[in-house]
């Protein structure tokens, strides 16, 4: 019955693929940016796994908790930091500039490397070199004058008790991150420097883990708890971590999704109306076939099998042209003017489901038009003969 009606078949497959393309596009684009907020969080400023204690300050040796994560097959590394916030001044063209509350950083030069990838965002010059070398966010260096490597800065921080310590840095370098999940608006120092100033040695502020396989680090933040279950440490997954930051997020991606859904139940409602324009093209034919002893079930088959036709043709079209724009956004490393680069990946438990649930939409669209054509009495019908 569909095979004299191509424009009403290429409209119907259409209405079915593009609900699920809409779908496919929403998935790659938010879920792809939530999915690379969490990597940048994790390669920048959490690791997969991070350690902090109850008290602030961990006072276990950073050396002897670098070791111990290191030996773990799933860890590929592990690595102290230390934060706290200082006032900055510099001099530039004569010109005294100052700003207050400014995140510090304090690193391992030779150990972050291998748990963060902040090294890598340095846009000019190079990493922190030595303890008295600093670098700098690059919102930090634009407020600061528009600084330059080989600037000069002083940096004020409180320390335990209470008194100011003031030393002066050489800018060895600048760091930008592409959506500015990086440390563009933090300094970052050596963290023996940032242990001296604050009276803290010997003391971390949190280890950072890199594991080579993410799917593993409750397993190993577990497997830290117990193994210390009389120190005060908390353990957290990339997840956890950066709960604040993702919650909103979550939010936002469950409200696009559900927008993307009604968007194919609009594609099953414009199948009903294909149907109905379909069923009313073939009354004559309906009456030719109730004339001739075809029973009512035989006309609601043979219309519901149109519906199946309809579903199954623009599932795949529709997951294949989603599949290739996920192959395109994933190859190319999609952003949008410069911004965080997508976390693009294939989730097929959800791309089959999309395709079963427009399949069986595109079925369910098909019942009533179906029905109502097996209403149709052979005298009535016969009238358009």
């Amino acid at each position: 019955m569909l095979a004299n009606k191509k424009g009403s078949l290429i409209g119907a497959v259409l209405a079915v693929s593009i609900g699920i393309l809409v779908i496919h596009v929403n998935f790659v684009i938010f879920q792809g940016l939530y999915d690379a907020i969490i990597r940048d969080l994790s390669d920048y400023r959490f690791g997969d796994v991070r350690i902090t204690d109850e008290e602030s300050f961990i006072t276990k040796s950073d050396i002897f908790l670098v070791n111990w994560f290191e030996r773990i097959p799933y860890v590929e590394a592990a690595s102290p930091r230390m934060q706290s916030s200082a006032s900055i001044n510099s001099t530039k063209w004569g010109v005294r500039v100052e700003e207050f509350r400014v995140p510090v950083v304090g690193v391992d030069p030779f150990r972050d490397p291998r748990v963060s990838t902040v090294y890598q965002t340095v846009i000019d010059g190079q990493y922190v070199f030595s303890r008295n070398s600093v670098v700098l966010g690059s919102s930090v260096a634009r407020d600061l004058g528009d600084l330059q490597v080989g600037d000069v800065i002083k940096i004020k921080i409180t320390d335990r008790f209470g008194v100011d310590r003031v030393r002066q840095f050489l800018v060895s370098g600048i760091v930008r991150s592409p959506g500015g999940q990086g440390l563009d608006t933090s300094i970052i120092i050596h963290i023996d420097t940032l242990r001296d100033m604050m009276e803290r040695q010997g003391e971390t502020g949190e280890i950072l883990v890199k594991l080579n396989d993410r799917k593993k680090a409750d397993e190993v933040k577990n497997y830290f708890l117990t193994t210390f279950p009389n120190d005060d440490f908390i353990a957290e997954t990339i997840e956890e971590s950066a709960e604040q930051a993702l919650s909103g997020f979550r939010s936002g991606i469950a409200m696009i999704n559900m927008i993307g859904y009604f968007g194919m139940m609009s594609s099953a409602f414009a199948v009903v109306t294909i149907q109905m324009m379909l069923v009313s093209s073939k009354t004559r034919e309906v009456g030719i076939m109730r004339a001739i002893g075809a029973k009512r079930k035989d006309i609601l088959i043979i219309f519901i099998v149109q519906g199946m036709i309809i579903g199954a043709m623009g599932a795949s079209v529709g997951t294949a042209m989603g599949l290739g724009y996920t192959f395109y956004a994933k190859e190319s490393k999609m952003s949008f003017q410069g911004s965080i680069p997508l976390e693009v990946s294939y989730d097929w438990p959800k791309i089959i489901q999309t395709a079963l649930m427009a399949f069986g939409l595109a079925v369910m669209a098909s019942v009533y038009p179906s029905f109502k054509a097996t209403k149709l009495q052979p005298v009535e019908a016969m009238r358009y003969v």
